[in-house]
């Protein structure tokens, strides 16, 4: 049996961290001084990406190497600062050619590569608002997304187009440019209605005067993952610049000689907010991956460019725990130093197993799409509760809330279960839900934001998950999370991943039900199907334990990790599966 806590030493920390968790440290840390850090651009007002970008490439950075990327054969090709610069002058300059000015809405739909980062950080020079989407997306969510949010630039390549954009082009008429890149680096074929985008990057100047956009200014677009339903657009600012950068300080530890690998898919907040702009406002180089989740190539990657700090998805943990020990054993990481993990809750056991196998625990932190960077976290220096979110951040004010029959908000204390809430204003908060501002108005009662996740608080200030207030399973008056009960499935060896639906019951209002997934080497049967149910109720109790169990393949995961719980139930249920097009595997 693991022990409750991971205690660290100063042994853990090779760096000295950035942040050591202490109530004076708490008491020092003022988001009017981070922002000292900022430069500012030099007319007045704030941009992103100067500030991730030009600030480096004009100053001791700008040889630095901004970007590595690698290529589906595993070759890296570096990107300095100043480059980088160049490339998305250039970009911009082709926008504002084409007559595209600041506020436009500029959709990207494009893979982990160059033109993803020249797209997303020239359009914010240019004063637009943009969009990642999931290349995984099909032509509806697709053309729902720039309906909804109005785009009038979409950044594809020619593939992604012909197959996903071409067929609806017809019934978004509010866009007016498309322009093409070769996923291979060659030149595009001439497509009716396009351009190609690396012939106008070639006739482009280098030189640009970036928009006088504020901290106020609209800068980001992104649709929540839609767990819950359709998914809804969030709008962000370029003040949220100083989270980024507070957070990737604070919450991931990086420091600027650090070689950091993001993994998340660009289509996610997660893919923006940390594969861009985190690491780039801190002037550190990051790691560009094109290909897909391959355990070989992961481990391959993590040991032969060296890389220091890893933040990934609990999703990609538990496939990595899936093909097995082994494999990890058969690579070298002495050069990592902080793994981190976000999505979903990550579970104890894949805390463990980060420390028994790769040799350091894997810190999980919690945040959404609406508060635009992580909020709470377990941090380099803090000890770990595997199983617990961690502490909030400096500058951020957590609490666990409920609302009574007035609408007026009851804090809870230690151990109470209740709404997470955040108290605002922070600089990433979301400055709106796309058309929906009676919705939007509902996140907040006076001064806090209900972020709709039950969670608890310890006696030591560590925040653990229960779960969705839409998951949450109500049986025989008791309130069920399923992140506790999917948690204790997983201790069973055999079990790679576990998920859990309340389903209706005339007595007891719901019963617990269990789908799992099992391990490599493992089969399903009457017996291990018996033992597991027999494991749950000696570990959770009757009550809490579930009732049913079924062996399924894989589970259902959105493209940012986070299981779907809503469609299993309305699969189990037969009720109609609602909005999709976040899902990982379609189809």
């Amino acid at each position: 049996m693991h022990s409750p806590t991971i205690k660290k030493t100063p042994v853990d920390c090779p760096v000295v961290p950035n942040w050591l968790d202490s109530a004076q440290a708490r008491e020092a840390f003022s988001w009017q001084t981070e922002a000292g850090e900022l430069a500012g651009l030099p007319g007045g007002g704030l941009n992103l990406a100067y500030e991730a970008v030009d600030r480096h490439a004009m100053g001791a950075h700008r040889k630095h190497t901004a970007l590595r990327i690698i290529d589906r054969n595993g070759g890296p090709r570096d990107i300095s600062f100043a480059q980088l610069s160049s490339m998305t002058n250039r970009f911009a300059n082709v926008l504002k050619t084409l007559g595209v000015g600041p506020g436009d809405r500029l959709f990207v739909l494009s893979g982990r590569g160059l033109e993803l980062y020249l797209s997303v950080l020239g359009g914010l020079k240019n004063g637009c608002v943009v969009s990642p989407l999931f290349c995984a997306f099909g032509p509806e969510p697709i053309e729902t997304r720039l309906r909804l949010g109005e785009g009038s630039v979409l950044i594809t390549s020619e593939t992604l187009y012909q197959r996903k954009v071409a067929g609806i082009r017809e019934r978004l008429p509010a866009l007016k440019h498309v322009l093409l890149y070769d996923e291979n680096g060659g030149n595009t074929t001439p497509v009716e209605g396009t351009l190609s985008l690396h012939r106008l990057l070639a006739e482009a100047g280098e030189d640009f005067n970036i928009a006088q956009t504020t901290a106020d200014t609209p800068a980001l677009l992104h649709f929540t993952s839609g767990t819950t339903g359709t998914p809804k657009g969030v709008l962000h600012v370029h003040g949220a610049a100083l989270t980024h950068r507070v957070t990737g300080k604070y919450a991931l530890d990086l420091h600027p000689e650090d070689i950091y690998w993001c993994s998340a898919d660009p289509g996610w907040v997660t893919g923006t907010s940390y594969g861009i702009f985190a690491p780039l406002l801190l002037g550190v180089t990051s790691v560009v991956d094109s290909g897909e989740f391959d355990a070989e190539r992961w481990y391959r990657l993590l040991e032969k460019q060296q890389v220091t700090v890893w933040y990934t998805a609990p999703t990609a943990i538990r496939l990595l725990m899936k093909a097995g020990a082994e494999l990890a054993r058969d690579h070298h990481f002495p050069h990592l130093r902080f793994i981190a993990s976000v999505g979903e809750p990550l579970n104890p056991e894949a805390v463990w197993w980060g420390l028994e196998v790769l040799g350091l625990p894997i810190h999980d932190n919690w945040w959404q799409t609406e508060t635009g960077g992580i909020m709470i976290a377990n941090t380099v220096s803090m000890d770990i509760k595997p199983g617990s979110m961690g502490k909030p951040l400096p500058g951020v004010e957590a609490a666990i809330v409920a609302r009574g029959k007035d609408g007026a908000l009851a804090f809870l204390g230690d151990e109470e279960v209740g709404d997470l809430a955040l108290k605002k204003p922070w600089p990433a908060m979301f400055r709106s839900y796309l058309g929906q501002e009676a919705r939007y108005s509902q996140c907040f009662v006076g001064d806090w934001y209900l972020s709709g996740d039950l969670a608890r608080r310890d006696a030591d200030g560590y925040y653990w998950f229960i779960g969705r207030s839409d998951d949450v399973i109500k049986s025989a008056g008791h309130l069920i999370g399923p992140f506790e009960v999917e948690s204790s499935l997983m201790e069973h060896p055999a079990v790679a991943e576990a998920a859990v639906i309340g389903k209706p019951d005339p007595l007891l209002g719901e019963t617990v039900k269990a789908f799992v997934s099992l391990k490599s080497g493992f089969t399903p049967s009457q017996a291990l199907h018996d033992e597991l149910m027999g494991h749950a109720r000696k570990r959770l109790g009757a009550v809490v334990a579930p009732k049913e169990l079924t062996f399924l393949p894989d589970l259902p995961h959105t493209r940012s990790g986070k299981l779907m719980r809503r469609l299993l139930k309305a699969r189990e249920l037969g009720l109609p599966e609602g909005d999709t097009s976040s899902l990982e595997n379609p189809g």
